[in-house]
């Protein structure tokens, strides 16, 4: 049966970010996400996961001006210095509060650079933030955006996500599979699960097309998460949806579905 974690950047917002690891925490959950700590105070996240018996599960590196829709530096050749930085910072907060995995988000496909630059630079870059990494024992993973979500993203399909990853084939290197956004691309999630098992290291969830909670839209949940049991993928599912209503609300469909007592 699935594990779940909350991720606090899209639920519990009816609270201040602070308080939503306790909101979490009251609602049942064990572990969070979210999607970036580099403008929170630190401490104050540590505070609240410990104080909550929370584990954190994921965040993403640094993704440049993210609220002037940047979407990751990674493919930039201009930026490579930007982005290495941001893996040392990113893992000193990651050692700090213990989250054992970091994702990676590529960037949006650069006009005035050739494609195979882009694509040159984003293997040097993944290759570089795994092994720094690996060195203090966390996993990094990349993930694909869709093009509705994201116009312009340059790593826009599991596919490419998949051939990404083996073409750079770094041990400590593996791809986020995000249910929604491969929904909204490719579907055929329950074979996709079944085939790439082993180099899926961290799963997201909403329902697609609107991105909020499971039994909203057109995904067959209990029949992907019993291909995620039959895969043997044992590690977290991080629910990354809009709630459609209050959040509390919107988790009726744990304890309905029987995964929640």
């Amino acid at each position: 049966m699935p594990r779940f974690a909350a991720n606090v950047s899209m639920l519990f917002t009816e609270v201040p970010f602070p308080e939503r690891f306790a909101a979490a925490a009251a609602a049942g959950f064990r572990a969070v996400e979210f999607l970036f700590p580099y403008d929170e105070d630190v401490a104050a996240i540590d505070a609240g996961l410990r104080t909550n018996g929370l584990t954190q599960v994921l965040f993403n590196l640094p993704a440049g001006d993210f609220a002037a829709g940047d979407r990751g530096i990674a493919n930039d050749p201009a930026r490579v210095d930007e982005f290495r930085a941001g893996v040392e910072r990113a893992i000193e907060i990651a050692v700090r509060i213990g989250c054992p995995k970091l994702n990676c988000l590529v960037g949006l496909a650069l006009p005035s650079v050739p494609l195979d630059a882009q694509w040159g630079t984003v293997e040097t870059n993944l290759a570089f933030a795994a092994d720094r990494a690996a060195a203090a024992g966390i996993c990094q993973v990349v993930e694909p955006l869709n093009p509705f979500d994201a116009p312009g993203f340059l790593l826009a399909s599991p596919s490419q996500g998949f051939d990404l990853v083996e073409r750079i084939a770094h041990p400590n290197l593996s791809l986020q599979y995000d249910l929604y956004h491969a929904q909204r691309t490719e579907g055929n999630l329950a074979d996709t699960i079944a085939s790439r098992k082993p180099v899926i290291g961290h799963v997201q969830i909403a329902d697609s097309p609107d991105r909020h909670q499971p039994g909203t839209g057109e995904i067959a949940w209990p029949f992907v998460f019993r291909a995620l049991d039959e895969a043997g993928y044992d590690d977290w599912v991080s629910l990354e949806y809009r709630p459609l209503g209050p959040t509390e609300d919107s988790l009726g469909w744990l304890r309905d579905w029987g995964y929640w007592r």
